[in-house]
């Protein structure tokens, strides 16, 4: 991804919503559950973490037990540190105190309570970067890293991008936050783009991929980033051993399926932001003026340009949104067509309250096509005929609007047949238009129809009108 090149807009919960989901996340929770437990007796290590003796107590006091309990109380207790739960208050003697933050959790704002979430959301994905020490550990006791072959940056990019991915799958306009398969998550950072069929070692690239990820999502479903499916155990069990029950081998869910949760969502734009890039919400622009929203909107897909529009009408009385709207669609700039093409889509969610509105632009040579539309939809009474030089400026200004929107879409190639079709001597007059996408639009109907005859007339058209612009 691109820091310049604007993500999907996605639609958040509520910032309180999203603090509730925080606070019942079992990682947040266990670690503010330790930073109360925590008191005079309670001692750390160099590196702040829990000293070995005390991690029984801890456990306890989570209510942990089994194998793991010890593990899941220390990594509970590396949050709290890194979250500002707790101080460590003298390094030397390994005393430690509630942290400022702690206090956030009950009294704070859900803004406050959000960023000790993410505080402990980086802890993890820092923790999830680093590789299984299991059997590394020497006869002294002490970690053999010569035998690592392990790249922190690369292991943490490496994930960065997997995340990123998942976001712009989740943020997806047909099916948002919908589960991801592990294969074909972990496939988007390694097959590259341009291949074909993958080679024998690209699909075991991906296996180990999946291997590595299926590790990570564990760890990240505790504080609420992700929900995770895991790998079924029996495709990692040997080849010689008996499966203990029948298997699908068309069933993908077995090899893992995650999605980004509503607060993974959220902690991941706050994420990409911090990194510089583009990432719009949906109500992002609802206290913005009229310019903003059809500049804004205009690459939205239809779903969230929508969702973005409502939000923006909600704040304001029909008929001044109707004149701010039209006010800010006027213009020859490139962006024009599509802004205006926004505004159009913006007001058909207006009432009929805002026909004074409409009825002042009917004159306007950029806004009176518009105008006698939506009067019509609308049932209004006493509009004006357009005249031909109207209808032709305002059929050349929608498909500039279409060709900004969409390319060279089906829907664009149906309408360029339609009006080539339905006006006889369209291309005659229509390089004759005073729009300075003319030109443009007239180039993109030679490119666009199937017929040879007509996309060459339209391409002598085209030349006409270039000509007469002096370019």
């Amino acid at each position: 991804m691109s820091d310049s090149s604007p993500l999907p807009p996605v639609r958040l919960h509520t910032e309180a919503e999203l603090a509730r989901d925080a606070l019942s996340t079992p990682l947040l929770s266990r670690a503010a559950r330790l930073a109360r437990w925590a008191g005079p007796d309670t001692r750390v290590d160099a590196g702040g973490g829990l000293v070995d003796e005390q991690l029984p107590a801890a456990a306890e006091a989570l209510g942990l037990s089994g194998d793991d309990a010890a593990a899941d109380a220390s990594e509970a207790w590396r949050v709290a540190v890194d979250a500002g739960l707790v101080e460590v208050v003298d390094e030397d003697e390994g005393t430690v105190t509630a942290g400022e933050d702690l206090a956030l959790l009950t009294a704070g704002s859900p803004q406050d309570v959000l960023a000790v979430w993410l505080s402990a959301v980086e802890t993890v994905l820092a923790d999830a970067s680093v590789p299984d020490l299991d059997g590394l550990v020497d006869e002294d006791g002490e970690v053999d890293l010569s035998a690592l072959d392990w790249d922190p940056a690369g292991e943490a990019e490496f994930l960065d991008g997997v995340l990123g991915n998942l976001y712009l799958l989740t943020a997806g306009e047909d099916t948002p936050g919908a589960p991801v398969p592990l294969p074909a998550l972990a496939a988007s950072v390694i097959v590259p783009s341009d291949m074909g069929e993958p080679t024998n070692d690209v699909l075991e690239q991906v296996s180990d991929a999946m291997m590595r990820l299926d590790d990570q999502f564990r760890m990240l479903e505790p504080v609420g980033f992700v929900a995770y499916r895991p790998v079924d155990e029996a495709l990692m069990a040997d080849a010689d051993d008996e499966p203990a029950a029948p298997v699908d081998d068309t069933d993908v869910s077995r090899y893992g399926m995650v999605r980004l949760t509503p607060l993974g969502l959220y902690g991941m734009r706050a994420r990409l932001l911090e990194a510089g890039y583009a990432a719009p919400a949906v109500g992002d622009l609802a206290d913005k003026g009229a310019d903003a929203l059809l500049d804004g909107t205009a690459q939205f897909p239809p779903g969230a340009a929508q969702a973005e529009t409502e939000q923006w009408l909600q704040r304001r009385e029909s008929l001044a949104a109707a004149r701010e709207l039209l006010a800010a669609a006027r213009g020859s700039d490139a962006g024009a067509p599509l802004r205006r093409l926004r505004c159009q889509q913006a007001l058909s969610l207006v009432g009929a309250s805002a026909e004074p509105a409409l009825r002042e632009v009917l004159d306007d040579a950029e806004l009176g096509g518009l105008a006698r539309v939506w009067l019509t939809e609308h049932g209004a009474v006493d509009v004006p005929a357009p005249s031909e030089a109207m209808v032709y400026w305002l059929t050349i200004d929608t498909v500039a609007a279409q060709l900004a929107a969409e390319g060279n879409s089906e829907e664009l190639r149906a309408l360029v047949e339609g009006l080539a079709r339905q006006h006889g001597g369209f291309f005659d007059a229509v390089w004759r238009v005073d729009h300075p996408a003319t030109a443009d639009v007239l180039e993109a109907m030679g490119r666009l129809h199937p017929d040879k005859k007509v996309a060459k007339e339209a391409r002598k058209a085209a030349f006409k009108a270039r000509s007469q612009q002096g370019g």
